[in-house]
């Protein structure tokens, strides 16, 4: 039994270690599970759920750059009810806490997924994706706007008793008016970063690569930009902050708990090697013991200014 304490406390989602890993790139963790013991996790993340079952994007939908990747999926997913159906026996059987992001065009689908979500067992909280358009408002992203941000937050507080953990997008003037925004609203924790928007050209066609045109960029070279929108919200945030961003090894989670974050999900490293939540979760233990500490939740906001 290891001797340093890696249980933390997600907004109400009780971890017995603070690694997950990122929405859009475990499956529902039932494809990983022949490749790791997805029961060492401290919760398990899975793709994003809309009301109904949804095709996504037309392919090409990904495209490798320098740095990681740009991808336009687009949410693809079964849907409440074969989500339900398909994967959440599964996921009950692993004894571990289960978040589910969830998205949706309109506040009140997001609020009824919700609210569907809460009657599920073994679901532990919910991941609001709120990069999505909001088709009343003409089609501007949630997370762009702060009112946008608070209006959807509390619509969804009022369908649920589910922890709620909005997820922010970075290509906002200033992340922290978004954390307060959230928080205000109803929000138990705060998920960031989402991916950055971007885009390829293939220069010899002179057309974008990805049918969609633009995706959103993950993987290495987002990180930085990451441990700093991380630590600006650590600056005004009442609630823990689960990190993400180009985490490839120890080291990038580690940064994160120092600059804030209770707890980091590992992202697109998962597609090149799927054990890379385990490392993370052995090289944060690793470095505890190595710097004398007793629990992981002594690092959280460790920065030294001086």
């Amino acid at each position: 039994m290891s001797d340093v304490d890696m249980r933390v406390d997600l907004g109400g989602i009780r971890m017995k270690n603070p690694v997950t890993v990122a929405s859009g790139t475990f499956g529902y963790g039932k494809e990983y599970a022949e490749l790791i013991d997805v029961t060492r996790l401290g919760a398990i993340t899975v793709k994003g759920i809309r009301l109904q079952a949804w095709p996504g994007n037309p392919l090409p939908r990904h495209a490798e750059v320098p740095g990681g990747m740009v991808n336009a999926i687009g949410l693809q997913g079964p849907g409440v009810a074969g989500f339900v159906r398909d994967y959440m026996p599964f996921l009950r059987e692993t004894g571990v806490p289960v978040i589910v992001n969830i998205w949706g065009t309109r506040e009140e689908e997001y609020a009824e997924v919700a609210r569907r979500l809460s009657e599920v067992e073994g679901v532990s909280g919910l991941e609001l994706n709120i990069s999505c358009p909001n088709v009343k408002e003409g089609g501007h992203a949630f997370g762009t706007d702060p009112r946008a941000v608070s209006s959807l937050v509390a619509a969804v507080r009022r369908a649920t008793r589910l922890p709620l953990m909005p997820k922010l997008a970075p290509n906002v003037p200033d992340i922290r008016v978004f954390v307060r925004a959230a928080q205000e609203a109803g929000a138990d924790a705060l998920a960031l970063i989402n991916t950055l928007p971007a885009m390829v050209i293939d220069i010899e066609t002179r057309r974008p690569v990805l049918a969609n045109k633009v995706g959103g960029l993950s993987g290495p070279a987002i990180h930085p930009v990451a441990v700093k929108l991380v630590w600006e919200a650590a600056q005004v945030a009442r609630v823990p902050l689960l990190a993400m961003g180009g985490i490839v090894g120890p080291e990038q989670a580690i940064e994160f708990l120092i600059a804030g974050a209770t707890a980091v999900a590992v992202g697109t490293a998962n597609f090149i090697d799927p054990a890379t939540p385990l490392r993370v979760l052995e090289g944060i233990e690793a470095y505890l013991r190595r710097h004398d500490m007793n629990t992981v939740a002594a690092l959280t906001g460790s920065l030294r200014a001086e």
